[in-house]
């Protein structure tokens, strides 16, 4: 049976500000809506294991409050699996939601990065949305490359920093990093849908585009 390892963030601030931050809800239920309603499990994982921060439950979607409100997904928040405690052969694709948190925790982790590597060239999807995308910039294949060598993506803009009144608290621009690191970056224009898939990697820019990456990740799992 198909399923999808889904790594949360353990970092619970936007930068030193203060201001609660993590995961950005509404990337991660939109996600898990599309995973439920094709019938494909996931688990919660972070580096530490145990809650995860996140933040965006004021969203009020529909699909945000209904998930957010369902107690065995509650209890998964509260509860992730330390990445250290599970077996990466388990799974069939990974998905990274966006949020602040990721910037400074997985986009860094060269074990979670290995693992994923190892997922990667074994055939699995590797999707991520809006700063999600940062968790894909550790990940160096076996042959030496990072993921991202060659590979069309996308992830938030600096105009949606610019919208969102954060880009003066991030430690990085994450366009930037990526357009450095990637084959080709691209964008529309802010807080509109815009997903890539370039073979096995999914990349969505923004909220608005969760849903799409969860999605893709589903029809390639379906189709391998």
């Amino acid at each position: 049976m198909a399923k999808i390892l889904i790594l949360l963030s353990n970092h619970a601030t936007l930068g030193d500000t203060g201001e609660a931050n993590g995961t950005y809800a509404p990337e991660l239920t939109h996600t898990v809506h599309e995973f439920d309603a094709a019938g494909v499990a996931y688990d919660l994982v972070s580096i530490e294991g145990g809650a995860a921060p996140i933040y965006g439950a004021e969203v009020e979607d529909g699909i945000n409050d209904v998930i957010l409100a369902n107690a065995e997904f509650q209890q998964q928040v509260q509860n992730t699996i330390a990445f250290e405690d599970i077996d990466a052969a388990d799974y069939s694709g990974v998905f990274y939601p966006g949020g602040y948190g990721v910037l400074y925790d997985l986009a860094f982790n060269e074990t979670v990065g290995s693992a994923v590597a190892g997922l990667y060239e074994a055939g699995a999807p590797v999707g991520a949305v809006c700063h999600g995308p940062a968790g894909l910039l550790p990940i160096k294949l076996s042959s030496g490359n990072s993921i991202l060598s060659g590979k069309s993506v996308t992830g938030f803009t600096r105009e949606e920093e610019i919208d969102f009144n954060t880009i003066e608290h991030i430690p990085y621009l994450l366009e930037e990093k990526l357009a450095r690191a990637a084959g080709k970056y691209s964008k529309v224009g802010p807080w509109g849908e815009h997903v890539i898939s370039d073979e096995r990697i999914i990349t969505g820019q923004n909220p608005a585009s969760a849903a799409g990456v969860g999605r893709a990740i589903i029809q390639q799992i379906q189709s391998a």
